[in-house]
């Protein structure tokens, strides 16, 4: 049986389960072979936090991480131009992460990583943050917590996003600059909540052009001054393009899979 194959057949073994009621509010588990309980990998796509991108084009790293061992929930969420923006794209990432609680799987929720490409990378990380919102704050009070985090190409830093993009899709997220709604920022902006309690890594394109390297070096800079723990590794040329992060056969995720493969340490 080829990889090819093989990795198709793991993608169709995926199960589809609801966390609400609108059509958006599902996720696939997808469960390896080997002896349970599985560690589990959230995984959440990118692309603006529009609409006409789904969960569907991560099934190249689900395939892959799958092969490797992983159970893996890769959610969906309400997006711009269905209902999403703030809050609601942020209500639906905490409640279908800590819908895993809720499963009767075998997985093991004490062993629990998230990842995310592009605005999936912002989303994951403002998730892996969620453990040490006060009780007030959206997203507060989760029910799974995070081992590690890892962000491909993402959207670190909300604010700075706006500043680059002259508001753009941040803006379409947000409702608002952040001068307008600075409490939404204060949430819903990863730089807001660093440094994190775990291991966090960083992968970026140096000629990424859709979101600027600088965002992740920002981040990177912020988390370690604050003591917290941070690795960015930047991909050179067009290995590091911004969707060549979501090919499993390439670069950016070699250094994925390195880290993955290193025992977590804070």
């Amino acid at each position: 049986m080829t990889r090819t194959r093989l990795i198709l057949d793991f993608l169709t073994s995926g199960r589809t389960h609801r966390y609400g009621p609108h059509r958006s509010q599902r996720a696939d588990l997808h469960l390896p072979v080997g002896a349970p309980p599985h560690p589990v990998m959230v995984v959440i796509h990118g692309g603006s936090w529009h609409k006409r991108y789904g969960r569907v084009v991560m099934r190249g790293l689900v395939g892959e991480l799958v092969r490797q061992g992983w159970a893996v929930w890769n959610i969906e969420y309400r997006r711009l131009g269905e209902g999403g923006g703030w809050p609601a794209t942020f209500e639906d990432v905490a409640a279908a992460i800590d819908h895993l609680a809720q499963l009767d799987e075998p997985l093991d929720l004490d062993s629990v990583s998230v990842l995310g490409h592009s605005a999936g990378g912002h989303l994951a990380l403002w998730a892996a943050s969620r453990e040490d919102f006060h009780e007030e704050m959206l997203g507060a009070r989760p029910a799974v917590t995070f081992k590690r985090a890892i962000s491909q190409a993402g959207v670190c830093h909300l604010a700075g996003a706006y500043r680059q993009w002259r508001g753009g899709a941040a803006r379409a997220l947000m409702g608002g600059a952040p001068w307008d709604v600075p409490e939404r920022y204060a949430v819903g902006d990863p730089l807001a909540h660093v440094p994190l309690g775990l291991p966090v890594l960083l992968v970026h394109g140096v000629l990424d052009e859709t979101v600027s390297v600088e965002l992740s070096r920002r981040y990177a800079l912020e988390t370690d001054a604050a003591g917290g723990a941070a690795e960015l590794i930047e991909i050179e040329g067009e290995a590091g393009g911004h969707r060549a992060h979501i090919d499993p056969r390439g670069e950016a995720w070699a250094a994925v899979a390195q880290w993955l493969r290193e025992p977590v340490s804070v």
